[in-house]
């Protein structure tokens, strides 16, 4: 088989149909890790832990007595760290291909029929018995007339590799990532302004998740702006000057060294040709399959994993490794389950973070179910209050039923959502959780509590 991109679906597509005894080609132009690891989950997760230690220094001694102090940030120490952190898994991940036997070849692929494809660099040719598999992932969107230089504008994919510092920055887009990069700036003392087009930052999220969060980020200090929209923006020789339209249709007047844009992904497919193996994009540049169990497009044998995908795929990392599992076993022959998309857990790794699965309450409701939610503040359990960082879980189900959605604010929340995801994809009910006794005193007691009140059995909350 053909793999067509290095990145998190790519490469474990390619690992899983080896480990399966399929002789296994993936071409790759740049570096295998794709965005994921070069770019954009790895590199802004150590970052964002290097902006954990900041915050926690000044919690040390304002709120607990630990007379620490700040005395500065290195910033080429904390670069290098981080890009040793990218080395290694890069290292990694090239070791276990090699390992695996996958051969990779270094170049841009280009179709030339339903199975075969040119690689121009190698003057290659190759051409797939049992399959072709696109995996050539996305890029970040930009708005009309921002053009990133790397410095003063820049997209999510060079955010952390612009030089030094800035003092301030204007976040353009409210989802996880303009979430993210806002909350990082902010802990390393930048002045922050967040604008989300939508009525509200996440708004992919639970209404409550969103409310929660923006609390939390205005209580840091940043300037959330959500309903507003961008005006025009200015290049100036140390920065940016913004206009921006604000919900009550007022003009806001930004300036700021950085304009940082996060607006979206763009699925890629320029320069590989995909009308050469009989296949079409959608209006949004996406490969729609024609068989979503198989990930399997109109053109038998190609398919297609990770962010070429339109949803229900959340074009996130981890569900590309579960569809890159999908399609290395169809194409290998053995019996795979259809990744479910619903039980796809999303997380923000902001300060509060946010983690969710399933459904929100308002999707439920317009999905026709008789709803019953509940919510528990995450100080109403011991370890919430030693946390003193506020938070809720929310848990949303059919009345009577099974469990729909569950969402979690506050800190450390993205390792407690791998339960909320056995919960939803498993059709559990409340009183099924409620007889799991959770451990004492953890945040995840709190998630304990919720469904303990769902099933009529809460202690701390009726």
């Amino acid at each position: 088989m053909i793999v067509i991109g290095g990145g998190t679906g790519g490469y474990s597509t390619a690992l899983r149909a080896a480990a399966l005894g399929l002789e296994v080609v993936l071409v790759e132009r740049d570096k295998v890790g794709g965005t994921c690891l070069h770019r954009g989950c790895i590199p802004s997760k150590a970052m964002l832990h290097a902006a954990e230690l900041v915050d926690g220094i000044a919690e040390a001694r304002e709120r607990w007595g630990v007379k620490a102090t700040l005395e500065t940030v290195d910033w080429p120490a904390l670069v290098a760290t981080r890009d040793d952190i990218v080395a290694r898994n890069h290292r990694g991940v090239e070791a276990h291909l090699a390992h695996a036997g996958v051969r990779v070849v270094r170049g841009s692929a280009r179709l030339t029929g339903p199975r075969s494809i040119r690689v121009d660099e190698q003057g290659a040719e190759f051409t797939a018995r049992r399959g072709l598999v696109l995996a050539t992932g996305s890029r970040p969107r930009t708005l009309p007339g921002l053009v990133p230089d790397g410095r003063r504008v820049v997209t999510s994919d060079d955010a952390l590799f612009a030089p030094g510092l800035p003092a301030s920055v204007l976040v353009l887009g409210g989802g996880a990532i303009g979430v993210e990069y806002a909350s990082f700036h902010r802990s390393l003392g930048a002045e922050v302004t967040l604008v989300e087009a939508a009525d509200r930052i996440v708004p992919l999220e639970d209404a409550d998740v969103s409310r929660h969060l923006t609390r939390g980020l205005k209580k840091r200090g940043i300037d959330v702006r959500a309903g507003a929209r961008l005006l025009d923006a200015e290049l100036l020789g140390d920065g940016v000057r913004a206009r921006v339209r604000t919900a009550r249709g007022e003009t806001l007047a930004v300036e700021a060294e950085r304009l940082l844009v996060a607006v979206g992904r763009a699925p890629v497919t320029e320069g590989l040709d995909v009308a050469a193996a009989g296949l079409t994009t959608d209006e949004r540049g996406f490969v729609v399959p024609a068989d979503w169990d198989r990930l399997e497009t109109a053109v038998p044998g190609v398919h297609v994993v990770g962010d070429l995908l339109p949803p229900p795929s959340p074009g996130l990392a981890h569900a590309s490794f579960a569809e890159g599992l999908l399609v290395a076993e169809t194409l290998a022959g053995v019996p795979s389950a259809p990744v479910d998309y619903a039980a796809v857990p999303r997380v923000t790794y902001s300060s509060p973070q946010t983690a969710a699965v399933g459904l929100s309450e308002a999707e439920a409701r317009a999905r026709g179910h008789e709803v019953t939610a509940n919510s528990m503040p995450l100080t109403a359990v011991a370890k919430g209050m030693v946390h003193g960082r506020g938070g809720m879980v929310k848990v949303v189900t059919e009345t009577g039923g099974r469990v729909l959605g569950v969402h979690l604010v506050g800190p450390h929340v993205s390792e407690m959502i791998a339960e909320g995801q056995l919960v939803v994809g498993w059709d559990a009910e409340p009183s099924d959780v409620a007889r799991h006794i959770h451990p004492h005193p953890t945040l995840s007691e709190a998630v304990g509590e919720a469904f303990l009140t769902l099933a009529g059995r809460g202690l701390h909350q009726q």
